[in-house]
C-alpha cells in the first residue's frame, strides 16, 4: 500500500491526550499525518515525519479529525417549508408535523429515497463529516420501514430501526397495538437490516412504559438502544436511557438534576442537537451543566425536514460554542470523538495510530475558526477511510 504523508499541519486535533500537551485534543503543533491504506499510521512533529510515497503540504493551515454525525433522520421524502414558515411566524413545534413526512415518504419510491440520502450525505461530506448514523421512522409500517432501513443500509453501517417515532396515522386510535406491532411483526421485518433501535420518549409520541418495552424487545433481538429524550419536557427518557446502557440519549434539554447526574455517572453519552432548537425556537440545552458533572457529550445534526433540516456540523459546534456553554476545544471534541462514544466506536473521530483515517483539511489556522467564523465554508479537503474525497 502506498504511504501519504500531510505536513506543515499548523495545529492538528488528534483527540489523544497523550499526544500534544496532554489536553483532550491532544493537539500537536507544526504536525504531520502519516495514512497507509485507510488507516493513520504516525503522527507527530512535521520535522520528525517519515519519508512516504507522496507528501501533502498542509502549508500552515489546521487538520481535525472527520466529524462523526451520531444522529439524523435521511430517508425522506418531501420538505416542510411550510411548517417551518409558520412556526417562524409564531406557531409552536409540535411532535404531530412527522405525519407529513410519513405520508411523502410512503408515496415516494425506493430511487428517490436513496437518492435523497446520497444528496444529503454529499452534503455533509462537503462539509467535514466521515461517519453518519441514520434511522427509519418516516415510513410506520413493517414494510416501509424495513425498506427505509434497506436503504440506509446501502449509504452507512450506523442504521437505526425507529419505528417508535410516533405513533402511525393508522393506529391513532389503538397506541397499545402499535407498540405490539414495533414489538412485533415489524421489529423482526426491521432487526436484520439495523445496528441500533431507537424510540421517540416524549408528550405525543411514546411513554416511559411504552419506550421501555420497545427498547428491551429490540436489545432481545441483538439491537443496542438508543433514545430521543426529554427534547420538548422533562420526562423519564434519560433516566431509561442510562438504566438500559443506550448508547447516547439524544436532546437532553429540559434535565432535572437527577437526570444530568445519571448521565455524569453512567456510559450513556448525552448527544445535543443544536439544529433542532435553532430551528424550532426552542430552549438550548445546557452543555455546560453536562459537561462539569463528567457526562460525555455528543453534538449531532439531527438532519431531518421537520425540526433541524441541516446537513451542516460546522454550523452545530459554532452553535454549541455561541449558545450551549461550550468552549471551541469541548465542541470540536463533542463533534468528532463524542460523537464516536455516542455510536460506541473506537476507531473513528480521533487521529492516532491505527484509527480510520478520516481527516478534515481546514482553510484556518485552528479548530477554533469553526466557532469564530460560523457559516464560512472552511472546509478545504476531506479524507475518508484514506480516501481524498472532497
Amino acid at each position: 500500500m502506498t504511504t501519504t504523508a500531510v505536513t506543515h499541519i499548523a495545529s492538528l486535533v488528534t483527540n489523544d491526550p497523550s499526544l500534544g500537551n496532554g489536553a483532550p485534543l491532544g493537539l500537536i503543533q507544526d504536525a504531520a499525518v502519516v495514512i497507509e491504506g485507510d488507516r493513520i499510521v504516525w503522527t507527530g512533529e512535521s520535522s520528525k515525519a517519515p519519508a512516504t510515497d507522496n507528501v501533502l503540504d498542509a502549508a500552515g493551515r489546521a487538520v481535525v479529525p472527520g466529524f462523526v454525525d451520531s444522529h439524523s433522520h435521511l430517508v425522506f421524502a418531501g420538505d416542510r417549508t411550510q411548517e417551518f414558515n409558520a412556526r417562524m411566524s409564531g406557531q409552536p413545534y409540535r411532535a404531530g408535523g412527522i405525519r407529513t413526512t410519513v405520508a411523502a415518504t410512503r408515496a415516494a419510491t425506493d430511487e428517490e429515497l436513496s437518492a435523497n440520502v446520497a444528496r444529503y450525505l454529499a452534503e455533509a461530506l462537503r462539509q467535514g463529516t466521515t461517519t453518519f448514523e441514520t434511522k427509519s421512522g418516516y415510513g410506520l409500517t413493517v414494510e416501509d420501514e424495513a425498506r427505509a432501513l434497506r436503504i440506509a443500509g446501502r449509504h452507512t453501517d450506523e442504521v437505526t430501526y425507529l419505528g417508535a417515532h410516533i405513533v402511525s396515522p393508522d393506529y391513532a386510535d389503538d397506541p397499545a397495538g402499535y407498540v405490539d406491532l414495533v414489538t412485533g411483526p415489524m421489529l423482526e421485518a426491521c432487526a436484520p437490516h439495523a445496528r441500533w433501535i431507537d424510540v421517540f420518549c416524549e408528550q405525543g409520541a411514546f411513554d416511559g412504559d411504552q419506550a421501555r418495552a420497545i427498547l428491551t424487545a429490540g436489545r432481545a433481538k441483538g439491537l443496542h438502544p438508543r433514545i430521543h429524550a426529554n427534547q420538548l419536557s422533562y420526562g423519564p427518557g434519560v433516566q431509561l436511557a442510562v438504566e438500559l446502557d443506550a448508547a447516547s440519549a439524544d436532546h437532553c434539554t429540559h434535565l432535572t438534576d437527577a437526570d444530568v447526574d445519571a448521565l455524569g455517572q453512567g456510559r450513556t453519552v448525552a448527544t445535543l442537537l443544536p439544529g433542532a432548537e435553532f430551528s424550532t425556537r426552542a430552549a438550548w440545552p445546557d452543555a455546560r451543566r453536562l459537561l462539569d458533572a463528567g457526562a460525555t457529550v455528543a453534538l449531532s445534526t439531527d438532519c431531518n425536514p421537520g425540526s433541524s433540516f441541516t446537513s451542516s456540523m460546522p454550523f452545530c459546534v459554532a452553535l454549541a460554542v455561541r449558545d450551549m456553554g461550550m468552549t471551541p476545544d469541548e465542541a470540536i471534541w463533542s463533534a468528532t470523538a463524542g460523537g464516536a462514544a455516542a455510536l460506541r466506536r473506537t476507531d473513528i473521530g480521533r487521529i492516532t495510530p491505527g484509527a480510520r483515517a478520516d481527516l478534515v483539511l481546514l482553510d484556518a489556522p485552528s479548530h477554533v475558526h469553526l466557532a469564530y467564523r460560523p457559516g464560512v465554508p472552511l472546509v478545504s479537503a476531506v479524507w475518508r477511510s484514506g480516501e481524498r474525497v472532497v
